[in-house]
């Protein structure tokens, strides 16, 4: 073989280059590495509702709807809104007085418990379990959503709440409940 010239070794470096590349983007493609991995789920994606304790919750709901406005039923208020993700999709907050005396918020002694909507459940309190995260109970489902109990760092409780916004506005045009908005 003769001797390249350095031109000549310097374009044969480059088209060497190119090949590994193109030859490395061919494999990916082939096996399927080159989808990019999902992110994952967000944690808390908004307020999924208040609730707190007082001495007569009836008289309470009454009062937030004279003096507020509020359009209350048997479990308190729904405030509907749409998706700042996607307008076309509504989605709801509840609003709940609970009697003074409710076992609800245990194991947490606080006067009120915050209830907060999430994209995947399941997901989450694994994440919060590896997190060391206090985990009260085990998901409870309903046709509106999933359910389960988390306690901060001061021991408040706190409600996740994987909703189907679709199946709760359901529920509330069955009740003839009217929403707050």
């Amino acid at each position: 073989m003769t001797n390249l010239s350095a031109m000549q070794k310097t374009l044969l470096s480059i088209i060497a280059l190119a090949l590994t590349f193109v030859l490395g983007f061919t494999f990916k493609s082939v096996t399927g590495e080159s989808h990019p991995q999902q992110p994952p789920p967000k944690r808390v994606t908004g307020i999924g509702g208040i609730f707190f304790k007082c001495k007569d919750p009836k008289a309470m709901r009454a009062w937030y709807q004279t003096h507020l406005g509020l359009n209350t039923n048997d479990y308190g208020a729904v405030f509907e809104w749409h998706q700042g993700a996607d307008s076309t999709k509504k989605g709801f907050s509840q609003w709940s007085p609970f009697n003074e005396k409710t076992k609800y918020f245990e194991p947490s002694t606080r006067e009120f418990m915050i209830n907060y909507r999430v994209e995947n459940l399941e997901w989450l309190l694994a994440e919060l379990k590896k997190e060391g995260v206090t985990i009260t109970d085990t998901i409870q489902a309903a046709d509106y959503g999933k359910f389960a109990h988390i306690m901060d760092m001061e021991g408040n409780k706190i409600e996740l709440w994987e909703p189907n916004d679709v199946e709760y506005e359901k529920l509330g045009k069955a009740m003839d409940a009217k929403t707050t908005m």
